[in-house]
């Protein structure tokens, strides 16, 4: 599996192909993330293969969790969940070597994959090639998408329904189009980073996570009626031990609470 493109080093995004890497990674120049001190750095596909590679774990039944050792770039996992009406890919990874691909298509292969906001566009269309299967980002986002393909599918309104009981819900905040997916026949919901969770076993509200910058309480007051509305046991976020694995919905109802009392004239609902 051989992909072409620059690839920035920092947040792990494609670029299109050129003779020489871009002059700015716009992704990183936003404050939502950041570009590093000792200034923008560039690798290629080719150079990623040659010293990382992919793992998969499970992590609830039907649930694979794959991330990239070592870390590269934001360090994200990506989901796949395994329904019977097929596999969805939530998120994505920078690294699609030829182990992946055999892996997934051994699996079944994708159906579709669904990307939570711009900080894990990654590679995806070059996934979206791979699989032969649509790659679904909101809309709202639709400026941040830096390496177009024919597989990429701009969503709008607040919910996509990707297969059958899976469910994309938009919430904002961290980016206009952040979105969670609800796996509603497991009671699971894959989060990326529109909420977080923390060491504690809570969730954190975010604009900027590298930069510390909290969304404003009543932000994240709305985005906590959306997700009263979503019954769900589990939640899993993404970074590797970023999960809560028990009654998560009271759990960000409280994490909800909490971050809007943490901050001045915050209430919550």
């Amino acid at each position: 599996m051989m992909l072409s493109g620059f690839l920035c080093a920092t947040c792990g995004v494609q670029y299109p192909v050129s003779e020489s890497p871009p002059l700015r990674c716009p992704v990183c120049e936003d404050e939502r993330q950041y570009v590093p001190a000792s200034g923008q750095q560039w690798t290629t596909p080719a150079a990623l293969m040659a010293g990382h590679t992919n793992t998969f774990r499970e992590m609830a039944p039907d649930l694979l969790a794959l991330g990239t050792v070592p870390k590269f770039a934001i360090g994200q996992r990506a989901f796949l969940l395994r329904t019977p009406q097929g596999n969805v890919l939530w998120d994505c990874l920078s690294l699609l070597d030829a182990a992946t691909v055999t892996l997934i298509e051994a699996l079944g292969g994708l159906k579709a994959i669904v990307i939570s906001h711009p900080h894990y566009y990654a590679t995806m269309a070059s996934w979206g090639r791979a699989f032969e299967c649509p790659v679904y980002v909101h809309a709202a986002d639709r400026e941040w998408i830096m390496c177009p393909g024919e597989t990429l599918h701009p969503w709008e309104g607040e919910t996509l329904e990707v297969l059958p009981g899976v469910t994309a819900h938009r919430l904002g905040g961290h980016f206009p189009g952040a979105s969670v997916l609800h796996w509603e026949a497991r009671g699971l919901l894959l989060t990326g980073d529109t909420l977080l969770v923390t060491p504690d076993r809570m969730a954190s509200f975010m604009w900027s996570y590298p930069n510390n910058i909290p969304l404003p309480a009543a932000e994240v007051a709305r985005i906590g009626e959306r997700l009263r509305a979503l019954e769900f046991e589990a939640a899993y976020a993404a970074f590797w031990g970023s999960e809560i694995t028990a009654d998560a919905s009271a759990v960000v109802a409280l994490s909800v609470a909490r971050h809007c009392q943490a901050l001045e004239g915050g209430r919550a609902k």
